[in-house]
């Protein structure tokens, strides 16, 4: 179980807004009406969404009452599975691999220059407040090692001068675009051209 502190600071009501109001009724479309609690975890993830990448309390106990189980149940989802953030995490919030295979490909150059470009701190807000990061277990990437999750998108295969463009493009807020910076699609092996100059898979 992961080791989640509550933010202080809380809003003191939470309601989904008009458009998510119609997600809610897309998902509870899935699951029977005798067992729609079993709605909570994309509830708890839509509302993370609409709330600036964090759930306040307020939040769980609006969809304890939508869902017509206990508070201390959505709480206990909530606190349980990391994919929740329960205090801000900023506009942008970084999640750095430091399983083995990112590590012994360069893991540690990513998560120095989250330090010193975002914050010296996991979990720390950056000085604008728009940017956090933190060391996660894998993602479920190894194959494109190093790699770092911001917000829902993967940016892989990094070494320090791509993560450095990462970084400033979040700090100016025009996020670069996503998957592997050494141009490989998906998990394909990487062309390694010969001595006499073909190119192999």
């Amino acid at each position: 179980m992961s080791l989640k502190k509550v933010h202080k600071d809380q809003p003191s009501d939470f309601n989904f807004n008009k458009k998510n109001l119609e997600q809610v009724d897309i998902i509870l479309k899935r699951y029977p009406k005798k067992n729609k609690k079993s709605a909570v975890m994309p509830l708890l993830y839509l509302a993370q969404r609409q709330n600036n990448n964090w759930i306040p309390l307020a939040a769980m106990k609006y969809i304890g009452k939508l869902l017509s189980m206990p508070y201390i149940s959505v709480y206990e989802v909530a606190t349980f599975y990391t994919m929740y953030n329960l205090a801000p995490v900023g506009k942008h919030f970084i999640q750095v691999c430091t399983t083995t295979p990112c590590l012994i490909r360069g893991a540690d150059k990513l998560v120095k220059l989250c330090k010193e470009k975002i914050s010296p701190n996991e979990n720390e807000l950056s000085k604008k407040g728009d940017c956090s990061w933190v060391e996660v277990e894998c993602l479920g990437a190894c194959v494109n090692a190093p790699m770092m999750q911001i917000n829902d998108n993967y940016y892989e295969d990094l070494d320090e001068k791509s993560t450095i463009e990462i970084l400033n493009s979040l700090i100016k807020d025009k996020p670069l675009k996503p998957g592997s910076y050494r141009g490989r699609k998906s998990t394909s092996p990487e062309k390694i051209k010969s001595t006499n100059g073909e190119q192999h898979a």
